[in-house]
């Protein structure tokens, strides 16, 4: 299935769009003052102890003390908090853990008061971002990713994906990391990794040790609260974590991040370099690769399906309910064979939908009954199969008595919530409007006034894609008589974001032309 990432940069941030065989499959927007991401690496102070929770809270500069639980510490916390402090206090002086010597582990069932004191400095991982009122939450577990591997201090396992068949090649990339894994580090082997040589293997490994050697040395030099390290940002972590062979294209709209992605894959997958395209287009990129479309009826309330069937999604306090309506699918003489295909089809989308909308937490399915077991065994595993692409660590259990199946999903970040209702294109909310017939005087009118005042400057109109046609066709069209009158060719841009009866000007500098202004 061939997949194409579209990237809006602007100076507010940037927005993300995996497509995957012309679907839109995830959706991300980092913006550019966000201070946490998963991943990143802080040294944080404690605040305060829980012991009814369990848990602390821990000042790493955040509005909001980020939460640490005693299940988040994880065995080696002796040896990370003894590893840290030396590293502070200067007795340790190298960031390699060839000669360091493990403390006893923590049981997995004590206590956070018998472990930790308050005001301690303790190194700690972004787990999960700040959700609604909830500040981050922490783990005293860290990794270092990359593309072929995950590094973890402390620790001196090795594993690989269960997601590589081939038992042979799974003991080939095991054997292989034991033999170039460093002291006191764990190595996790990721999927991409297979069929790749010892060489790159070693490349990626030094390159994730140099991230542990930037943690120990701003660990050396910063005092707590304060960021050690930060992971990439959303581009190179979807990048990272996301190509393969099948990713066909990569189009970017700005400069900057064009280079950037260049260089990135130059180091990371030189072979793909030429799939990179900057896009110089006039209408918005996210426009012109048919992303504001699918975003617009992917969101929302109901969730139409190419057969007519639907989805209805609601969210609670709880948990997130779907319900399956079959729509006018129920007219075949086969029942039982309709339902499951209506139930396959809304497998398929569903699955889609928890990852566009990167739902987390408990999802109860409501599909459509079926009596047939062996229909509900196919629609139990085609569910499976269908998740199968989303990264997130997710459960699912099969068809309840009831005919409701449950899926929980791991929560990482708040979920993505785009409003797509409209406010009324003619009355703006009033209940009132003005003659549409008018739309046009108005616009002519608003430009005899900005060549009046300004005739010289460049000048485009940008409108609703339905205004910008009825102005453009035809001959002569409306844009050619402004021409005649004013001596001025009007560059008109279409852009589905405006509402039916909206419009402005903006001059040569792209800035808007506030008529009362003028």
């Amino acid at each position: 299935m061939d997949k194409e990432l579209i990237i809006n940069a602007t100076d507010d941030g940037v927005e993300l769009a995996l497509v995957e065989g012309g679907k839109l499959a995830e959706l991300h927007h980092q913006k550019t003052n966000n201070n946490f991401t998963v991943g990143d690496i802080f040294i944080g102070k404690i605040r305060k102890l829980m012991p009814g929770l369990n848990a602390a809270f821990v000042d790493i500069g955040h509005r909001k003390d980020a939460f640490l639980h005693y299940t988040d510490l994880g065995p080696k916390l002796r040896s990370l908090v003894k590893w840290s402090n030396g590293v502070i206090n200067g007795s340790i002086n190298t960031h390699k853990l060839d000669n360091f010597k493990y403390e006893e582990e923590i049981v997995k069932t004590g206590k956070i008061d018998q472990v930790i004191s308050k005001r301690w400095p303790v190194l700690v991982q972004i787990l999960k971002e700040p959700i609604s009122t909830k500040g981050p939450r922490l783990s005293c577990e860290l990794t270092l990713p990359g593309r072929y591997m995950v590094i973890s201090p402390f620790s001196d396992s090795v594993s690989v994906s269960k997601k590589i068949s081939s038992a042979d090649e799974r003991k080939r990339l095991h054997t292989l990391a034991e033999s170039i894994k460093p002291k006191n580090f764990g190595l996790i082997i990721r999927t991409a990794s297979e069929g790749k040589k010892v060489q790159e293997l070693h490349e990626e490994l030094m390159h994730l040790m140099g991230k542990w050697e930037e943690v120990f040395k701003q660990l050396k030099a910063s005092a707590p609260p304060a960021k050690l390290l930060s992971e990439l940002d959303k581009t190179g972590s979807v990048l990272r974590d996301l190509l393969n062979d099948s990713f066909s294209k990569i189009v970017v709209n700005n400069k900057e991040v064009y280079a950037d992605i260049k260089a990135f894959l130059q180091n990371m997958s030189p072979d793909q370099v030429n799939i990179v395209q900057h896009y110089t287009g006039s209408k918005p990129i996210f426009d012109a690769y048919g992303v504001t479309k699918q975003v617009k009826a992917s969101f929302g309330k109901t969730a139409t399906m190419n057969s007519g069937a639907y989805l209805v999604i609601e969210k609670t306090e709880a948990m997130h309910v779907i319900d399956v309506n079959s729509g006018h699918k129920m007219t075949s003489a086969d029942v039982e064979q309709t339902i499951l295909a209506v139930n396959l089809e809304a497998a398929e989308e569903i699955a889609r939908q928890i990852r566009l909308r990167d739902i987390g937490g408990l999802i109860i399915i409501d599909f459509i009954d079926m009596k047939n077991q062996e229909h509900k065994r196919q629609l139990s595993k085609a569910m499976e199969d269908f998740m199968r692409k989303d990264r997130s660590q997710h459960t699912i259990l099969p068809l309840s008595k009831f005919g409701l199946m449950q899926i929980t999903r791991e929560r990482a970040r708040p979920e993505v919530v785009i409003n797509t209702a409209e406010v009324c294109p003619t009355c703006s909310g009033s209940g009132q409007i003005n003659p549409t017939i008018l739309l046009t005087d108005d616009v002519e009118r608003d430009l005899e006034s900005i060549m009046q005042s300004r005739p010289r400057s460049p000048l485009s109109l940008h409108t609703h894609p339905y205004v910008e046609a009825y102005l453009t066709k035809g001959f002569p069209s409306r844009r050619m008589k402004w021409f005649m009158k004013f001596n001025k060719w009007i560059k008109i841009m279409p852009d589905s974001d405006y509402h039916l009866s909206e419009y402005r000007f903006f001059d040569g500098n792209e800035d808007e032309i506030r008529l009362n202004g003028i």
